[in-house]
């Protein structure tokens, strides 16, 4: 059974019978953090979920759809699988899923027409923003909860989490 204080350390609860140097040790713990950090994976996962089996899809293709969407720039399919770490025989069965499902184009649009730019299409962009509208709200809300300058540092922490993990890769790969 484990004890009050590795549990603390697991929820990142403060234990209310712990000093000031342990309560901020709780709150800043990697533990809890990783706790945090994995409930809205999951949290989101399953939202990405309900998403992709009402539209026919998979879990992989929400997750280019997203790439597409983020992206400063129209990708191409070696970007996307850059990105999204699969095989280019597994990107062009996505990409397949998504364009007979309404949900991209395929462009050439560069002088070089060998060159294909991925585009969201705007009426699935619409679907997309109803389908994620609770979480826009539930996210605008948590977020009026917080001052400009929390949300500055939570915002700058995320950034540099996501900007590092995207530079790790699988043991196996």
């Amino acid at each position: 059974m484990a004890r009050r204080d590795d549990r603390d350390d697991r929820t990142g609860e403060a234990d209310p019978d712990a000093g000031p140097e342990r309560e901020q040790a709780a709150v800043t713990d990697l533990q809890a953090f990783a706790v945090q950090l994995r409930r809205m994976n999951g949290e989101i996962n399953r939202l990405v979920h309900g998403f992709a089996g009402e539209h026919g899809l998979h879990a992989t293709d929400v997750q280019a759809l997203a790439a597409i969407l983020d992206a400063p720039e129209p990708l191409t399919p070696g970007r996307l699988r850059e990105h999204l770490g699969l095989t280019s025989g597994a990107v062009t069965a996505c990409l397949d899923r998504l364009e007979r499902a309404g949900h991209i184009r395929r462009v050439r649009e560069s002088p070089d027409r060998r060159v294909v730019h991925l585009h969201y299409v705007p009426d699935a962009r619409s679907a997309a923003r109803a389908h994620f509208r609770p979480l826009a709200e539930v996210t605008a809300n948590v977020r009026s909860g917080f001052s400009e300058d929390e949300l500055s540092v939570v915002l700058r922490f995320l950034t540099t989490l996501n900007d590092r993990l995207s530079g790790v890769r699988s043991p196996g790969r």
